[in-house]
Order: structure tokens, then sequence, then C-alpha cells
């Protein structure tokens, strides 16, 4: 697959920090199908304005590749890529930004020291990243805990400004970033979102010629920008996702398990096994518990994740019996009715015992 075919804006100049931000396949990286049906489509359609190709949804289970297929569309396309991981309480400050007073050195001096590294770092910031960003790198934490610690600088800095003469400052969102700039936007997990507002104006900027309302003006979508919604199935606390949302999407892709044939690809480039026996007997296993844990309503998932640390375990001379409880099963599930569940349907198949077959004790030279 050449790279080169799907760039959509052969002469759009990067910056030097977009670059950075232009994914770069590792050599582990193997080309799906579904990758090579999604780049084809939205090259196709790219200069078709109405019929162009530019939100896509990426649907499946926790370690199906969803991530992994957004940030190869960034390398294919040539357009940066960021995300944003959506949380229950997301308010449209999330998706928008917010405004900030700058205080008066006096003034910082009175707060304490984390709170002045926070309002340090958004006032120093060049307007290239994002305030969720900038908390995240400044203090160590989460994009969740960026998002309530902005509101909580907002407020703070709001209630020391007093009746003082300040200069405001308004700073994006990654959403307005990305929108702005024609980034690739993986928005992660948007159906967990609560509040109603916050999917509405997340809906509007997904419009073919959406436009976000700031405080200080009105951006409009640069051609480039490019959102692909992933999204987990049977996910606690998730939702089915906002069907107004769902109506903004011009390709969508069930992300199952790929073939055995792809898994096995897949693991002897991430780890380095080749022992192809083995990992074909990891593979079946894998598939099975997967088809159980559906089938008996187990919300838990075997998926590739799973499926390359049981590989690289065994490949160091693990028990492939043993191991496949601490990097499966129990992460499917630990209640025992489950368990016991999923044990029988190996059982059934022959499984267990050819896990007891794969020896404990690998030679060096498969590695």
């Amino acid at each position: 697959m050449r790279v080169e075919q799907y760039v959509l804006s052969p002469g759009r100049e990067l910056t030097d920090e977009e670059k950075v931000l232009v994914w770069q396949k590792p050599l582990s990286h193997k080309v799906s199908e579904v990758e090579r049906r999604i780049c084809s489509e939205v090259k196709r359609n790219w200069d078709r304005d109405e019929m162009k190709i530019a939100n896509i949804l990426l649907e499946g289970d926790a370690g199906s590749g969803k991530t992994q297929l957004a940030k190869a569309l960034s390398a294919n396309f040539r357009v940066p890529y960021t995300k944003v991981t959506c949380f229950a309480d997301m308010d449209k400050s999330d998706i928008i930004g917010a405004i900030l007073p700058v205080l008066s050195s006096d003034r910082m001096n009175e707060l304490d020291t984390a709170d002045q590294t926070a309002l340090s770092s958004l006032y120093e910031s060049d307007g290239f990243q994002s305030s969720t960003e900038i908390l995240i790198a400044a203090l160590g934490i989460t994009q969740e805990m960026a998002s309530v610690k902005m509101r909580q600088l907002l407020k703070l800095a709001s209630d020391n400004a007093k009746d003082e003469a300040v200069e405001y400052r308004f700073y994006p969102s990654e959403i307005v970033r990305a929108f702005r700039q024609g980034y690739l936007l993986e928005i992660q997990e948007p159906n967990v979102i609560r509040d109603a507002a916050v999917l509405m104006a997340l809906n509007s900027a997904l419009e073919l010629d959406g436009t976000i309302n700031l405080p200080m003006e009105i951006v409009h979508r640069h051609p480039d920008f490019i959102a692909v919604i992933t999204a987990n199935r049977s996910y606690a606390g998730s939702r089915p996702l906002n069907e107004a949302l769902r109506d903004r999407i011009q390709h969508t892709e069930k992300m199952d398990l790929p073939s055995k044939e792809i898994m096995i690809e897949r693991a002897m480039a991430k780890t380095g096994f080749r022992d192809n026996e083995v990992l074909d007997v990891l593979a079946d296993t894998i598939i099975l518990l997967d088809k159980t844990a559906r089938a008996n309503a187990i919300k838990g998932v075997a998926g590739m994740r799973s499926y390359f640390y049981w590989a690289d375990a065994v490949a160091r001379g693990a028990s492939a019996r043993e191991s496949l409880y601490h990097k499966v099963i129990y992460k499917i599930t630990t209640d025992a009715d489950e368990i016991k569940l999923l044990e029988d349907a190996l059982d059934g198949q022959g499984l267990m015992g050819r896990l007891d077959e794969v020896p404990n004790e690998l030679k060096k030279n498969e590695i």
C-alpha cells in the first residue's frame, strides 16, 4: 500500500509542530482491509463537496484496533493527529474552551503553588496547544482532571481579579484547535457524555460546513478536518450513540477481531515470537473466548491486546495454560460462574488440552 496515494491535500504546507503530529507507522503496523477501504472511500470523495467523507465511526470492543486505525489514517492522509477522550461530566467548555482573566503578579502570589503553576503555564502558552494539553503537561494529570482543574481556575481567577481592570484571554479546547487547524481528531467514547447540550455542540461541529461559536469569533470547519469517532460496544457507563451524532457520520466500520492469519501476523510483528503453531492455538483460544463471552452476555473482552501480552508471556517461557488466566480470562471476568462457562467452552473444543501441549520453555532462537 503506497501511503502517498491517499494524501488528501498534497499542496498543504505543515508547520514543524504539525509534522510531528502526523503519525509515523511503526514497522509492526500491518495494513488491514478496513484501513484500505476507508482510505479509498475518503480519497475518492474528498473533492465532491456534499458527498465528502470527513466523519468516520469506528465501533467495536476494546482492543479491536480503533485508535491504531485512527492513527494510521493520519499517516495515510498526511494530516496531524490529535484526540480527545470523552467522559460523563463533560460540559460545553470542554467542547469550546474557556476565557480566563490574566491576574497581576501580586494576585498570583496569593495563590498556592499548583494554581500558580497552572495559570502561569496557560499565560505563557503560544496558542498552539489547547488548554487541556497545557494543564496535563504542567501538572501531570489526566484529561478529565485537567477539565475539572480548568473550571476551578476559571472561578479562582475570576474571584481574585475582583474589581481590577484585567486582560482576558480565550483558551481553546483540543476540539476547536483541530477544527480550526485541519487535524484528524479522534473523539473517544462520546457515548458516555450525559449532558445533551454538550452533544448538541459536538453535533454542530461535525456538520461538513459546520461552525463553532466562540466568545470572540465564529470558527469555520477547516477543509482538512476529519473526525474519527471511536466507541466501545457494551462498555460500562456507555449509552447508544446519539442519533443526531450518528446521522452526521458518512462512513462506519464495525471493528471485530481480525482474521486468525492477521492476528498471528501482528503478534509476530509485535512480539518477535515466530512459532506459528503456538500462535495458532493461542489465536483459536482468543477467538473462542470472544465468541463465548458475547453469547453469554459477559461484559469483558478477549481482544488483540490480550493476545499480544499472552503470546509475549508464552514466548518467554510462561505456561500457556496458567498465563491464560492472568493475561486473558481475568481481563474478561473474575466471576466464578462466568469463568466456568469460558473453561467449559475451551474444554469442549479441546483447547485446554492443546494449551497443555505448548512447551513451557522455548528455545531462545525462536525470538
